[in-house]
């Protein structure tokens, strides 16, 4: 059972000797640390490492939950993995650790509040989209082919519906939308 430590800065001109410092009082033997953005887990070469080399028992160590994953996606990612390896995941500075229920009620607290915030943004989008169609702004997303030119394949050169969808591009089943909507040609 031991105590990897993971720390991690944004850029290059950031130091991490204090998140270092952090995760060796801690009681971390072993620290990776990067400086990499943590918006997504491509490029995380030291992450990946600590991720493939974990074992059963140990303990995945961070300063803050930020600093292992800036997405909520990634962060579930990364714990869901980490519980199925029968890792514990902690943080120094948050009251995190999985071994208890309290801090696996904290991090899924943290989890909750992030998909809250999303749903919230979502319900005024489409709120914002709602209101610009009464007012006669909002049209949707312009059409990926020309009706007028599915029409002229169709009935001048008396193409198929497949035939018209490899001239422009397009998928059979846009072809199929613009001939209903437009009227099919006999």
């Amino acid at each position: 059972m031991a105590l990897y430590g993971y720390a991690r800065v944004s850029t290059r001109d950031q130091d991490f000797t204090l998140q270092e410092e952090a995760l060796r009082a801690a009681g971390c033997d072993v620290v990776r640390a990067e400086k990499v953005t943590g918006s997504s887990r491509s490029g995380r070469t030291e992450l990946q490492l600590l991720l493939d080399f974990i074992r059963p028992g140990d303990t995945l160590v961070v300063t803050r939950i930020d600093r292992l994953a800036r997405s909520i996606k990634d962060l579930q990612d990364i714990v869901f993995m980490l519980k199925e390896r029968g890792v514990t995941l902690k943080a120094t500075e948050q009251p995190i650790d999985t071994r208890s229920a309290a801090g696996k009620a904290f991090l899924d607290m943290l989890g909750v509040f992030a998909e809250f915030e999303t749903n919230l943004r979502r319900e005024r989008q489409l709120e914002g989209i709602a209101a610009a169609k009464v007012r006669g702004v909002y049209r949707g997303r312009k059409p990926s082919i020309d009706p007028a030119e599915v029409q002229r394949l169709r009935i001048e050169e008396k193409l198929g519906p497949t035939e018209i969808a490899r001239r422009l591009g397009v998928g059979r089943a846009s072809v199929y939308r613009a001939l209903a909507r437009y009227g099919r040609p006999t």
